[in-house]
């Protein structure tokens, strides 16, 4: 057997958690540069808010019925995701972290548990210990886990548990579960489906296995499997290290200073440089890109990337700095545009054990990655951008717009909340 817990409204929980005098009052977060909704508590829900909807476009719903809006916080998110997967961990002998709010558990070897209130008590603990509400689904493969998650929530959200401890229990969730709404099954397959006269995930199992393979080729017929109760998906229990890294972000206005745009590419090309060691990868290729606004039709527009290859892989942020740099150099038009955009992507990232060194190739890295190492263990302590490559600076004046930002509660001292005795 197998648990798939998720964090309620994760974002919005985050933020009830430390302003709990917005527990009974509708809660969206925003997506960077306050742009779409993309976190909704069940009050906003229930208003009709739809994820992804242009802030914009619903300020005079938000304001009509008193939401609460917040920018996203992803400090806190991550420090509070952290904090429930410990919790998670403490339960079962294996865990694979699904999403920043999703983890599987690994119930196999508990044999004699009473694995229905082992959810519970998951749910219990995990409340209590770091204020966040979670469900719990529990079923014989993955694919039936995720399900019977969903299931907890729409058709017994007070328990927020669900173990599907037999056939009639499987049933009974594949019967309520329509095929758009099945983990994995996107949109064109649900059309598909539909066409062919299957509305349920049940139906969906009845089907012939020749049929799923030819027309949702083999991983429609390994979701097949894991819905008949055949475990067919493979578990990570460790992250597979990342093909491709990219960091980008919207500016929080419109620019064209140069100098704005080359802090922000150096600071990407940085976080690029340390997710690579982070995995102990290095990449070949470096690419920049940039781009104005598209829908600002009075405008001039412009969209342009290039690629650089590096001489020899390479983790060092220096080095990956200096890449993007000079290609942004060669795409960065100055007269009349003002940018939206711009990021930066490591391309053709293998392991760092093995790399190919250039003949002609004469610099000793060795004092660089010994400070580098250093910079790294000191950002983790003190937090990312402590220590820093001077092109980078420190006022970080290519930051996104968020005008509803919360404090950063759990991993700033300066901001963490005060209790008046």
């Amino acid at each position: 057997m197998y648990a798939l817990v998720d964090c309620n409204n994760f974002y919005a929980s985050c933020e009830r958690l430390f302003q709990p005098k917005f527990n009974h009052q509708p809660v969206v977060v925003l997506s960077n540069n306050d742009g779409c909704v993309i976190a909704r508590s069940d009050e906003a829900k229930a208003l009709g808010i739809v994820m992804g909807t242009p802030a914009y476009m619903s300020q005079e719903l938000f304001n009509k019925h008193n939401v609460a809006v917040f920018s996203s916080n992803y400090t806190l998110y991550g420090d509070m995701s952290n904090r429930v997967m410990k919790t998670l961990a403490t339960f079962v002998p294996r865990l694979e972290l699904y999403s920043i709010d999703e983890a599987f558990l690994d119930m196999s070897e508990l044999t004699f548990k009473d694995l229905f209130k082992l959810g519970f008590e998951i749910r219990t603990v995990v409340t209590r210990n770091t204020g966040i509400p979670v469900s719990v689904g529990i079923a014989p493969t993955k694919a039936l886990a995720k399900m019977a998650n969903r299931y907890a929530k729409k058709k017994y959200k007070p328990i927020g548990v669900f173990y599907a401890a037999s056939q009639t229990l499987i049933d009974e969730m594949l019967e309520f579960t329509d095929v758009g709404d099945i983990w994995g099954v996107g949109h064109q397959y649900a059309l598909l489906l539909k066409k062919n006269g299957i509305h349920t995930a049940k139906e969906f199992t009845n089907m012939n296995a020749d049929w799923i393979r030819t027309n949702m080729s083999v991983t429609g017929l390994r979701l097949w499997n894991e819905l008949r109760g055949v475990p067919a998906i493979e578990w990570e229990f460790e992250p597979k290290p990342k093909q491709n890294i990219c960091t980008s972000r919207s500016f929080g206005k419109l620019t064209n200073n140069y100098s704005i745009i080359k802090e922000a590419v150096s600071n990407y090309a940085a976080s690029c440089a340390e997710k690579l060691r982070k995995q102990s990868s290095v990449c070949k290729r470096i690419n920049v890109f940039i781009s104005t606004n598209p829908h600002k039709i009075n405008h001039k527009q412009y969209k342009h990337s290039i690629t650089i290859h590096c001489a020899t892989a390479t983790n060092l942020t220096s080095e990956i700095i200096s890449y993007a740099l000079k290609g942004l150099d060669i795409i960065f038009q100055p007269n009349g545009y003002l940018f939206m955009k711009v990021g930066v992507m490591v391309l053709d990232i293998v392991p760092e054990a093995e790399v190919q060194i250039n003949m002609f190739d004469k610099k000793d890295r060795t004092k660089d990655k010994k400070a580098l190492n250093a910079m790294d263990k000191i950002n983790r302590a003190y937090g990312t951008g402590t220590v820093r490559m001077a092109v980078q600076r420190f006022d970080k004046r290519f930051h996104l717009r968020a005008d509803h930002l919360s404090k950063k509660y759990t991993t700033r001292l300066s901001e963490v909340v005060n209790i008046k005795i």
